[in-house]
């Protein structure tokens, strides 16, 4: 199962998404590729787009992905990372065996 976790509050100033949906094989996988790519997209937005200088880290053993936004990042780049959370939460709902979401503070 896939593992997204928001941290920081509301907006979120991060987040980890770690793990594989198990629901396909590998290259398969649909639900893989949805969060894959709804991270790059929120990764490139933040750091190439609106060029915040996020901090990101990829464990690629563990295929988990870290994003933490810097204390002075500009209120859309928390919005972004709100907008990702309700994605995946969605995603979520309509399968909850290959996506789990959690949000802390």
């Amino acid at each position: 199962m896939i593992r997204a976790e928001f941290f920081g509050g509301k907006p979120p100033k991060g987040f980890q998404v770690s793990g594989h949906s198990g629901t396909a094989p590998a290259g398969e996988d649909l639900v893989c590729a949805a969060v894959t790519s709804a991270v790059r997209l929120i990764e490139t937005l933040i750091n190439d787009t609106l060029q915040v200088g996020a901090e990101v880290t990829v464990e690629e053993s563990t295929a988990t992905i870290t994003l933490r936004l810097p204390d002075q990042a500009p209120k859309c780049a928390g919005k972004a990372l709100l907008a990702l959370q309700r994605y995946l939460k969605e995603l979520s709902l309509e399968c909850p065996d290959g996506i789990g979401v959690v949000v802390r503070k």
